[in-house]
């Protein structure tokens, strides 16, 4: 959608990029970090100031202790983290549930390793499941479980009631749960995120990954992290280090400089406040044209029901509505095991600058 929305000169609300400006203490960081010669390979885990700033952080924000000598591994991206934990821990054969609609990059991730994904679905409005959904998916070949949350494209965020549920699937059945927090500075209306890692008995089974590609506006830097008991980190190190070698050098020192500048400020609480203000533009306006909009409780997407457009597929009619008013979207259809589940959504990324949001929006009103 993205190349399509490039040759029709249209404005780009498919593809998750954050448009905002990155802050300056991580762009002053990965500079000076040039300047004096840090570009070169890193230790397989990354630099150190980097993996003491990710302790500091998950101890204070999400409330999980850890060495960062042995328990924090740096990757590239939180994509990496993903790949390098499923190559470290899975086997081919192996069956992880997953959560749909779901991102894409996690299944094609668990193809990559021959491992088989099973997806339980949720319903309704507010994206709900049962414990009984998880039972039903259950076999003798079932090793993890992930967890998004923030969601990326639905917006849920998983309740304390629905993580202890998935906490004691994970512990009756010995399983991993695999979580991409990614998002877990975005949550909407006042909610909490909660780490899977920080129920209890969770901790040494959960491989907890995220990064500031979306918090700070660097999704080409490719900076992630996981945290994990240095049983498993040892090994996700070793693969990470196998695949990718390293994330860029200068660029964990900048974001190492902007985790410890930012943690006291007011950074977070203003991207929320900005992403606040978006989410009810965005919403607002797809509901205005009777798009209507499953309005997301974190992340920075919103789906929304575009069975009035014109199609029979959801593919169809994103591309229609490109055609139409040069907005481009994602295609429900690419968040479902079977397609025809996503037939009647489409995703519409808001992290865009201010005038190109407005703009689209001016676009989309255009269907009325």
């Amino acid at each position: 959608m993205s190349v399509e929305c490039e040759k029709h000169g249209g404005i780009n609300l498919a593809q998750g990029v954050c448009d905002v400006p990155l802050p300056d203490p991580v762009r002053w960081g990965a500079q000076k970090a040039i300047d004096e010669g840090c570009n070169t390979y890193t230790r397989h885990d990354g630099l150190a100031e980097l993996r003491t700033a990710i302790a500091g952080k998950v101890k204070t924000f999400n409330g999980i202790t850890c060495d960062p000598e042995t328990e924090v591994v740096v990757t590239s991206g939180s994509t990496g983290a993903f790949m390098s934990a499923c190559m470290a821990l899975l086997d081919p054969g192996d069956e992880v549930i997953l959560f749909e609609p779901t991102y894409g990059y996690h299944v094609t991730t668990l193809l990559s390793v021959g491992v088989t994904p099973v997806y339980v679905t949720l319903r309704g409005r507010e994206w709900n499941f049962s414990p009984e959904d998880l039972k039903r998916v259950l076999t003798e070949r079932t090793k993890g479980i992930l967890v998004n949350t923030p969601a990326n494209p639905s917006g849920k965020v998983f309740t304390f009631e629905e993580l202890s549920w998935i906490a004691d699937f994970a512990q009756e059945n010995d399983l991993f749960v695999f979580t991409d927090e990614i998002y877990e500075y975005i949550v909407y209306g006042g909610g909490k995120h909660i780490s899977p890692a920080t129920l209890p008995g969770m901790a040494e089974r959960t491989i907890t990954i995220s990064g500031y590609s979306k918090t700070f506006s660097i999704t080409g830097w490719r900076v992630g992290y996981c945290v994990a008991n240095r049983r498993w980190a040892q090994m996700i190190g070793y693969m990470h280090d196998l695949v990718y070698v390293c994330a860029p050098a200068p660029l964990q020192r900048g974001v190492a400089d902007g985790i410890v500048a930012l943690s006291k400020s007011d950074y977070y609480a203003k991207l929320l406040a900005d992403l606040t203000e978006k989410r009810e533009l965005i919403c607002r306006t797809l509901g205005g044209v009777g798009l209507i909009p499953h309005v997301p409780a974190g992340a920075y997407y919103v789906l929304a029901d575009v069975s009035r457009l014109t199609g029979s597929t959801s593919k169809e009619r994103a591309m229609g509505l490109l055609r139409q008013t040069g907005v481009a979207c994602v295609p429900g259809e690419a968040f479902f095991n079977d397609p025809s589940d996503g037939f009647q959504l489409a995703r519409f990324c808001f992290a865009k600058t201010t005038s190109d949001l407005k703009e689209a929006c001016q676009r989309l009103s255009r269907l009325v």
